[in-house]
């Protein structure tokens, strides 16, 4: 498969304070890679570095075959980009949106509508070409800066938090229009606090506090030794009471960490702790609880290097 974004050492700094640092990244073309991290971790800067609109202080960036460097217009003139906050022009109509952004992408007067109309039939929104954008719903607004994002055409789309602020179905609908365009061949950098987004993704990198930590496929983060430690055992326990069972789990020695997930406790607890687990609640509960062994979740990985990584930076 072709690279569609490499970069090297990419840094990003503000005075004294660093952004972005040393960061090295190969993404294929067609791709969907989610990137993870806090808030304030250096997601938003790398995208913009990525984009041409910020100059990197140290390293380099390929985009498309561009450098970042010396070739952000080139770059911004080949990529979608959609943020989290509705950004286009909320007192035209959905279509007045797209003619906007055909002619300011540069899109021939011949071929605009032919554009416009494909766009229109991809994302769906051909029963509201009338109407005023600010009057969408929060699912409606995304789907029409989807289109005004692909209007042109671009072969790498940035998504910068897209579904934050709607509604699971709409969150779902567009997560299927994501997969069907990247089976196209479309690449999609997305940036999430979304667990079940991440896990979407065909490669997740994490970044904390300007550093990418890591970088692979949703299985490979999972399986990293940080995340199941060596001589412990993951499980679900399902019993009544959740928050008293916590309390008395966590109490116990050789329970590593206890948190209740759903209708459920996700454990980690040293290898054997089932039996501890069993009595504990028995008396705690009065009641035996079922255990499962369960692998971790992206939410599992991204909450353990978060907490691995601040106990590092408070040593």
């Amino acid at each position: 498969m072709n690279t569609c974004i490499e970069t090297h050492g990419l840094t990003r700094r503000f005075g004294k304070f660093t952004a972005v640092d040393d960061v090295d990244l190969h993404i294929e073309s067609g791709a969907i890679f989610g990137i993870l991290g806090p808030n304030g971790s250096g997601k938003t800067t790398l995208i913009r570095m990525l984009c041409g609109l910020l100059r990197p202080s140290a390293g380099e960036a390929q985009v498309l075959g561009f450098d970042t460097q010396r070739e952000g217009e080139a770059i911004r003139s080949a990529i979608g980009y959609m943020s989290q906050q509705f950004s286009l022009y909320g007192d035209l109509t959905v279509m007045q949106n797209l003619k906007f952004y055909a002619r300011i992408y540069g899109i021939p007067r011949r071929d605009r509508m032919a554009r416009i109309e494909e766009v229109v039939r991809i994302v769906g929104i051909g029963n509201y070409l009338k109407a005023q954008s600010r009057k969408l719903s929060g699912g409606w607004k995304q789907r029409l800066a989807l289109a005004c994002a692909l209007v042109h055409e671009p072969k790498l789309v940035f998504l910068d938090e897209p579904t934050a602020g709607i509604d699971p179905v709409a969150r779902r609908d567009l997560w299927n229009l994501i997969f069907d365009l990247s089976g196209q061949g479309i690449t999609f950098f997305v940036s999430t606090h979304y667990m079940d987004e991440a896990e979407r993704c065909s490669h997740v990198g994490y970044i904390y506090f300007s550093k990418l930590v890591v970088c692979g496929t949703p299985n490979e983060l999972k399986g990293l030794p940080e995340i199941i430690p060596a001589g412990t055992v993951r499980l679900e326990v399902r019993c009544p009471k959740l928050p008293v069972a916590m309390r008395a789990l966590a109490a116990q020695e050789c329970i590593r960490d206890v948190t209740i997930f759903g209708d459920s406790l996700h454990v980690i607890g040293d290898a054997g702790c089932e039996a501890v687990i069993v009595s504990t609640l028995s008396v705690t509960i009065s009641g035996v609880p079922e255990l499962r062994q369960i692998p971790p979740t992206l939410e599992d990985v991204f909450v353990t290097l978060t907490r691995s990584r601040s106990a590092a930076s408070h040593v």
